[in-house]
């Protein structure tokens, strides 16, 4: 997709792994700290940046900083609904302490790509609107 859109794509993580190789992709290393990589994302979001993650947290500081937020399924988050994420996030990692729930969210479906596709498409495109 964003290849499609010639939108470059930072790629972030404390090990390497393999990307596309193409000029608009580049792959960023970050140090093994703790949220290094959050750390690194949340500090470059802006207005013109597009975020996509599950990490409901990084997602909150995101959105404050004005970013576009989208999970892998093609949820958005916006300032409507972070907080009610952030709220479920906290609950959930009690109840799962407590051991009243276990295992994790559904596998990842076509459906989720799909809808995915289509909210990063629409992202962008209003991104684009925005800064002409």
């Amino acid at each position: 997709m964003a290849l499609r859109h010639r939108v470059a794509v930072k790629i972030v993580a404390n090990a390497p792994m393999r990307v596309l190789a193409d000029p608009l992709i580049e792959r960023v290393i970050v140090g093994s700290g703790f949220d290094a990589a959050d750390d690194w994302i949340a500090e470059r979001a802006g207005a013109a940046t597009i975020v996509v993650t599950t990490d409901i947290l990084l997602a909150d500081r995101c959105v404050k900083a004005g970013a576009t937020v989208l999970a892998p399924t093609g949820k958005p988050f916006d300032a409507a609904s972070i907080g009610n994420a952030v709220a479920t996030r906290a609950l959930v990692a009690d109840l799962r302490a407590m051991g009243e729930i276990s295992g994790g969210p559904r596998p990842f479906a076509k459906t989720d790509r799909s809808r995915f596709l289509s909210a990063l498409d629409e992202a962008i495109q209003r991104l684009r609107r925005r800064t002409r």
